[in-house]
């Protein structure tokens, strides 16, 4: 084996081997309903383990559901990761109402919607370059029923004016 090999085999071995930015997705909520549909919120914690900050160039997400995709996309240059410490990034994902309606053969079973998020969160390590860190997800968002609405009604009815006695 010549020096270059020698170099070549040595350089790839340390960067292999060299610690790497970690992420991780810590929730996912129902952020936003409105006229033009529904907006998902991922929580995704980023940490850094370097002296300096990473630009993050995207983030490329899917939302699945009864495995179908209801939502893709991609959101460009959302900032960067603090050096030495951890960031969290909220990542929203928009889903319009027509997608919604489709998805009823999932919600009639038992009123749950089941979901899988998938990212790709696209940074710039120096050296290396562009690295993809891949994460998921999966949930199920229940959805509230005619009775927990009418009792989630009377029960801020009765947090709001104390006052009110009922006698039986």
């Amino acid at each position: 084996m010549d020096l270059i090999d020698k170099a070549k085999n040595f350089v790839s071995e340390k960067i292999a081997n060299m610690e790497k930015p970690e992420a991780t997705i810590t929730d996912v909520d129902l952020n936003k309903l409105g006229f033009d549909g529904v907006t998902f919120h991922a929580k995704v914690a980023v940490k850094n383990p370097y002296s300096v900050s990473i630009p993050i160039m995207e983030i490329d997400y899917v939302l699945k559901s009864a495995s179908r995709v209801i939502a893709s996309g991609r959101i460009p240059d959302p900032g960067n990761i603090k050096a030495n410490d951890s960031t969290m990034l909220d990542v929203p994902v928009k889903v319009p109402h027509s997608i919604l309606l489709s998805l009823v053969k999932d919600i009639g079973g038992d009123w749950d919607v089941d979901y899988t998020l998938e990212l790709g969160l696209i940074i710039d390590l120096p050296v290396i370059g562009n690295f993809t860190i891949p994460l998921s997800y999966c949930g199920e968002y229940k959805l509230p029923t005619l009775s927990d609405l009418w009792k989630g009604g009377k029960e801020e009815e009765e947090k709001e004016d104390p006052s009110k006695v009922v006698v039986i």
